[in-house]
């Protein structure tokens, strides 16, 4: 019978180990890394493999690290260009003024003579305004509280007073009913109006025990008469 039969081994061959159940192109290969951690290899890795595998980790973190700074840096230099380049307002809000009756001061002076063709029944006594500081303070109203006295002042309102400066002002009243004039008077003051950039205000002041007194005194010299004199006067 003539034909090829099977090579039999001979010088120079061997025979395969692989089974021959199993093909040789199926033998499992092992691609794992055998320097990461857990794998057969890792135990088995040079300390050449160690060594390198060591700085490449540290160079991984510090370039995360300084990916992650650089950043930081760039958003805070363009927080800070945008807002040194925003316009900005140098101008201050000038202060509000302050309300007058803040600055003006009224003090008593004393009597004074009545005007020349006053009525009778009248009195008269002098003040003191002045403004201390802000805007010039214009007087609108000078009044007293009692209705049965009349009242003018000299200089008339309105007039004006710049701030540091002062006017003497003479009051001057003239009793029109007795029986409406307090007796006694306590704390008797006069109501001013007054005016400046920053408000109209009505503000009472109280000039003190001398006028006080001096006011009870002329309304007793002006009143000593019969009640006639309310009819004549």
């Amino acid at each position: 019978m003539s034909g090829v039969g099977p090579v039999e081994p001979g010088e120079g061959t061997h025979a395969r180990d692989t089974p021959p159940d199993i093909p040789a192109w199926d033998t499992p290969t092992d691609t794992a890394d055998p320097l990461a951690a857990g794998s057969p290899g890792a135990d088995a890795a040079t300390p050449a493999a160690r060594l390198l595998r060591g700085p490449a980790h540290l160079y991984a973190a510090h370039r995360r690290a300084a990916l992650t700074a650089l950043t930081a840096a760039l958003l805070l230099a363009g927080g800070g260009y945008l807002w040194a380049t925003r316009p900005h307002d140098t101008r201050q809000a000038a202060p509000a003024p302050p309300f007058p009756s803040q600055v003006v001061d009224v003090s008593y002076l004393g009597e004074v003579a009545v005007p020349p063709g006053t009525r009778p029944r009248s009195f008269a006594f002098a003040v003191l305004l002045g403004v201390d500081s802000g805007p010039p303070v214009t007087v609108t109203r000078v009044t007293q509280p009692y209705a049965g006295l009349s009242l003018t002042s000299s200089p008339r309102a309105p007039f004006r007073t710049k701030a540091g400066a002062a006017h003497k002002v003479v009051v001057t009243m003239r009793v029109t009913e007795c029986g409406k004039t307090p007796r006694g008077v306590g704390l008797p003051f006069l109501d001013v109006t007054l005016r400046n950039a920053r408000a109209i205000q009505v503000h009472s002041f109280i000039l003190g025990p001398r006028y006080a007194h001096d006011l009870s005194e002329a309304l007793q010299v002006a009143c000593s008469n019969d009640s006639g004199n309310d009819q004549n006067a």
